[in-house]
């Protein structure tokens, strides 16, 4: 890793040269993991900058490191941070939390009175969320803002998804409310529990499609 102090910053203007490299890293990631997230266009990523609502972090010599944005559903009533990707060389540094973090706050400081969710299969992920104040919850707590499920499209499971009629997937749904004195939950607490109910969780799923795909395929073959 390049010895370099790392600053996470609002990004503007003058960071969206590094516009498509974020979005190439984030293509890989997704590929790396076999998950796959909304696909975001350089030029998308370049708008959320303009708008500051994005955080990207760079090393003291102009390295980028890592980047994350806000999007907004339901006429701003849910936010959600997404596209958190750390580059290759500065990840397990901490660099994830620290960006976490400060989307985190810029979110709260543009909507304060937004509810702040994501979908997440990183475990890592939900350990920062339950850090920030997030929540596990169902599907039907979330926005139920078309635009925003629509962009599930891309992920290799949306069949799942689409199967479950939005109810249920791979990710969990975690949530940010606004409002005071909600009892916290402590993921390092429930951490050994909650990543047994996960792969109880997938087992399931992944069950309950292969299912689904041999009943469509046997149909096929009959009316053949």
């Amino acid at each position: 890793m390049e010895k370099s102090v790392v600053k996470v910053f609002v990004a503007n203007e003058q960071h969206t040269s590094y516009s498509q490299i974020i979005c190439d890293e984030m293509e890989a990631s997704a590929k790396a993991r076999g998950t796959g997230i909304a696909k975001r266009s350089s030029d998308y990523i370049i708008n959320k900058m303009l708008e500051g609502k994005a955080v990207i972090a760079l090393t003291n010599s102009g390295t980028w490191a890592g980047f994350c944005y806000i999007e907004t559903w339901s006429h701003g009533n849910y936010v959600a941070n997404s596209g958190l990707i750390v580059a290759p060389e500065f990840r397990k540094s901490g660099l994830a939390r620290e960006i976490k973090r400060k989307i985190f706050e810029l979110s709260r400081k543009k909507y304060p009175h937004a509810k702040i969710f994501g979908l997440t299969t990183g475990l890592a992920v939900m350990k920062i969320n339950s850090e920030l104040g997030y929540e596990p919850v169902t599907y039907s707590e979330l926005t139920q803002d078309d635009a925003f499920w629509k962009g599930c499209q891309s992920c290799v499971n949306f069949e799942i998804l689409k199967s479950k009629e939005r109810k249920n997937c791979m990710c969990t749904a975690m949530l940010f409310h606004p409002e005071e004195n909600r009892k916290k939950w402590d993921f390092s607490k429930n951490s050994k529990l909650y990543e047994r109910f996960m792969r109880i969780k997938q087992h399931k799923l992944f069950n309950f499609f292969k299912k689904q795909a041999v009943k469509k395929l046997v149909k096929s073959v009959l009316t053949f």
